[in-house]
């Protein structure tokens, strides 16, 4: 009896041994990131006839792992939260549905006050994957919004992301030493627009704060090269419209952590 216990425990530990053993060699299956393309609008429901007020949104959403899909979306949104708006303040929306009832209230509360004004609002936002890696994500934001005046505003965001994570990236993570890079964006964007070294870098009526070469607020990555963007007012005046800079990658590899 005793001879058949003892095998049947040295059984019993082969087996899951070897169920050990196969679980560790096999890979395992990673979640991936996936994204589904959504799209929102909404109209007023007051009476119009022409350019009646609207707004249409279109974004990726993120769908896997969900500490990174969190993440990306939250970002998206509140960016989008922050184009979408009127008054001082943006709304204090949790969807995008909550944003653009909010945004056509606000229209027609305006409209009802002054019913004689001609007020043909709209706003407007198409974002993207423009661009991924194992390292970066990508994700463009084209936009238009307009709330009455002379014109709207068009303009793009860069929202830049790792993958893995869905934490957006700085351009300390991008950039091994972003000293060294303005530097040499600096010489590039000069030579682009005829400035020449030495002389101020607003001499042909750009707008650089303190006079002081920076980087754009947003950086793209493309299939080219890296792209920098300068939207409207950002640099220049309006009527100047947006300035851009594309560095293409076999030019800027050593500046680069991350492509």
């Amino acid at each position: 009896m005793k001879h058949y216990t003892l095998l049947l425990f040295a059984t019993l530990l082969l087996a899951g041994c070897k169920k050990d053993k196969e679980e560790n060699n096999e890979p395992k299956e990673v979640q991936q990131l996936t994204f589904t393309a959504q799209h929102y609008s909404k109209k007023t429901s007051l009476p119009c006839k022409d350019n009646c007020p609207k707004v249409t949104i279109d974004v990726p959403i993120a769908e896997g792992p969900e500490v990174a899909s969190d993440s990306i979306n939250k970002k998206v949104f509140d960016v989008v939260r922050k184009i979408i708006f009127f008054g001082e303040q943006p709304y204090a929306a949790n969807n995008y549905d909550d944003l653009m009832a909010s945004f056509i209230k606000s229209y027609e509360e305006l409209k009802n006050e002054y019913p004689r004004e001609a007020l043909g609002w709209e706003g407007d936002v198409n974002a993207f994957i423009a661009y991924r890696s194992d390292k970066v994500l990508n994700i463009n934001l084209e936009h238009y919004t307009y709330t009455g005046g002379a014109h709207g505003y068009a303009g793009k965001r860069s929202l830049l992301f790792n993958p893995e994570t869905g934490k957006s990236l700085t351009y300390s993570d991008i950039f091994k030493d972003e000293a060294s890079f303005t530097d040499f964006a600096e010489k590039q964007f000069r030579e682009k627009f005829k400035i020449p070294m030495g002389k101020s870098i607003n001499t042909t009526g750009l707008m650089f704060e303190n006079d002081k070469f920076i980087l754009p607020q947003n950086i793209f990555f493309t299939d080219e090269g890296l792209l920098l963007y300068y939207n409207p007012y950002e640099i220049a005046s309006y009527a100047e419209q947006e300035k851009e800079l594309l560095l293409p990658y076999n030019e800027i590899e050593q500046y680069l952590k991350v492509k």
